[in-house]
C-alpha cells in the first residue's frame, strides 16, 4: 500500500501542464487532492476542483478551508499557478512586472497563509513551490519570468527557516522546458512549429524536454511523509543544464 495513501495534498495550477499531472500522480498513488484553478475544465477526474484565483487571498481562504476541514487537516501544498513572459528586458512593462510577480509570487505566499493554519494539523506536513532552472540560467527573453522563479527560489528558503521549528518542510524544485502545452503553443505562434518544438528539445543536454510525469514523480517523492530530511533546498530536474555553466 502507497505511503500517500488517505494524504490530503492541494495543487494550484491544477487544470493544466504540470499541476494536471502532478495531481493526477497523487491520485494514483492514493492522495485526496484538491485542485486549486480559476476554472475546473482541465482539473482530472477524482480531484475535487477548488476554484479560486491565486491573487485573491479570500478566494483562496474560502476554497481552502471548504477543502482541509472536511479532513481535519492539509499534508500537503503544491505551489505551482504561474504564468510566464516571453520578451526582452526593454519589452516588459511596469505593469508586466508587477503581473507576473503578483501571480507568481504573490500567488505562491498567499496559497500557502491560506494553507497554514491546516497544514499546521498534519505531522508531516510539506510545501513543494515549483521554480525553475531559469532563475539560474541566464535565458534570452525570459527576464521577468526568470526574476520571478529566482525570488521563488529564495522565498522557498525563507520559509523553510520560518517553518522548520514547526516541522513543516519546505522544498523548491527547479525543472528545465517543460513540455506543456504552453511550450506548444508558443511553437503554433511561429511559421513552422515542429522546427520550434524540436529546437525546444535540442535546447536541452538530453535532446529533450522534461515531460510533466517526470516532475509529477519528483514531486510525490519530496512529499513523500518518509522524506524528512529534504527541507530548505532546491531540487533541479533540468536535462543537464546545469553542464552547461560548466567550464570548458
Amino acid at each position: 500500500m502507497s505511503d500517500f495513501v488517505g494524504r490530503i495534498a492541494i495543487v494550484t495550477g491544477a487544470a493544466a501542464g504540470i499541476g494536471q499531472a502532478v495531481c493526477q500522480h497523487l491520485l494514483e498513488l492514493g492522495a485526496i487532492v484538491g485542485g486549486i484553478d480559476r476554472q475546473p475544465e482541465g482539473i482530472p477526474q477524482g480531484v475535487t476542483p477548488l476554484i479560486a484565483d491565486v491573487t485573491d487571498q479570500e478566494s483562496l481562504n474560502q476554497a481552502v478551508a471548504g477543502f482541509a476541514q472536511q479532513y481535519g487537516r492539509l499534508d500537503v501544498l503544491i505551489n505551482n499557478a504561474g504564468v510566464s513572459f516571453v520578451g526582452t528586458i526593454e519589452d516588459g512593462s511596469d505593469e508586466d512586472w508587477l503581473r507576473i510577480f503578483n501571480i507568481n509570487v504573490l500567488g505562491y505566499m498567499r496559497s500557502t497563509r491560506a494553507c497554514l493554519p491546516h497544514l499546521r494539523q498534519s505531522n508531516t506536513a510539506v510545501i513543494v513551490n515549483m521554480s525553475s532552472c531559469t532563475a539560474i540560467n541566464g535565458l534570452p527573453e525570459r527576464a521577468l519570468y526568470s526574476a520571478s522563479k529566482g525570488a521563488i527560489q529564495s522565498m522557498t528558503l525563507a520559509m523553510s527557516a520560518d517553518l522548520i521549528a514547526e516541522h513543516i518542510r519546505v522544498v523548491g524544485i527547479a525543472p528545465a522546458t517543460v513540455d506543456t502545452p504552453f511550450m506548444t503553443e508558443l511553437a503554433n505562434r511561429t511559421a513552422d512549429p515542429e522546427a520550434k518544438r524540436n529546437e525546444f528539445h535540442r535546447r536541452q543536454p538530453t535532446g529533450q524536454m522534461v515531460q510533466p510525469e517526470e516532475v509529477a514523480r519528483l514531486v510525490a517523492h519530496v512529499a513523500h511523509p518518509g522524506a524528512l530530511s529534504y527541507t530548505g533546498t532546491i531540487i533541479n530536474i533540468d536535462g543537464g543544464m546545469a553542464t552547461l555553466r560548466m567550464p570548458a
